[in-house]
C-alpha cells in the first residue's frame, strides 16, 4: 500500500511539452512495428538527448574525470526536498535565498514564474527565463544541499558560455534537476524521487520526477 497521501508528477511529457535547448538534438519517437498495421507487437524507437525534457545533470557534465551516472546508487536520487517559491521574475538571487529556510542533506527546488506562466511546458524555447545566479548557487553549496532543481532547461542565464552556475553547483558535487514543472506544487516539504537511466559513462539523463508526501 502506498504510504504517500499525495504525489505530484513534476515531469514534462516528451513528445508534447518539451522544448529544445539551442544546439541540442530534438526528441523523436518512431514506430518500428505497429499493431494497427498488422505487426505482432507495438515497438518504438527513441532518439533522445541526455538533457531532453526533465533531466538530471551530474558533475561529469562539466567536471573532467567525474564518474558517469551508473556509478551513483539509487538512494542519491530519492531525497527529502523543499519547494521554495521565488518572487523575483528575473533570477533566483542570493538576497532572496537568505530569507528562505534551506536544509542540509536534501534537495531544494525553486518554483518560479517559469512554472506559473506555463513557460517550462510550452514546447517552445525562450531566451528569457528565471535562472539561478552564481551567488545563489554558492549559497546552495554552502548550505549543504545535495540537489538543486529549477523549472527551466538551464540553471544559467542564456548566452553565458562559461556556464558559471553549473560549474559552482556541479563543482560542489550538487546535482542539478532541470525542466521540472512545479505549477501545481505548493511550497513546502516533500520526498523527491528522480531516478535516472543507468547508462555507462553518461553525464546526464532524462527522468520521471515526482514529489510525494
Amino acid at each position: 500500500m502506498n504510504r504517500f497521501k499525495q504525489i505530484y508528477d513534476i515531469s514534462l511529457t516528451l513528445g508534447r511539452q518539451e522544448a529544445v535547448y539551442p544546439g541540442d538534438p530534438e526528441f523523436k519517437r518512431e514506430t518500428v512495428t505497429s499493431l494497427a498495421d498488422g505487426g505482432i507487437a507495438e515497438v518504438s524507437k527513441f532518439s533522445i538527448c541526455a538533457h531532453c525534457g526533465t533531466h538530471l545533470d551530474l558533475p561529469a557534465h562539466f567536471i573532467k574525470g567525474a564518474p558517469g551516472i551508473e556509478s551513483y546508487p539509487p538512494g542519491d536520487f530519492i531525497l527529502p526536498a523543499r519547494v521554495v517559491k521565488i518572487d523575483d521574475e528575473e533570477a533566483v538571487t542570493l538576497r532572496e535565498l537568505e530569507s528562505k529556510k534551506i536544509e542540509r542533506g536534501g534537495a531544494v527546488l525553486f518554483k518560479t514564474t517559469n512554472s506559473e506562466s506555463g513557460l517550462v511546458c510550452s514546447g517552445s524555447f525562450s531566451h528569457r527565463y528565471v535562472y539561478l545566479t552564481p551567488d545563489a548557487a554558492h549559497f546552495c553549496v554552502a548550505s549543504g544541499v545535495k540537489l538543486v532543481g529549477l523549472d527551466y532547461y538551464s540553471v544559467d542565464i542564456y548566452g553565458d558560455s562559461s556556464y558559471p552556475t553549473h560549474h559552482v553547483l556541479l563543482g560542489g558535487n550538487v546535482k542539478i534537476l532541470e525542466a521540472i514543472n512545479l505549477v501545481e506544487v505548493p511550497e513546502g516539504d516533500y520526498t523527491l524521487i528522480a531516478l535516472p537511466l543507468k547508462i555507462k559513462g553518461a553525464e546526464a539523463s532524462p527522468v520521471r520526477a515526482v514529489l510525494a508526501r
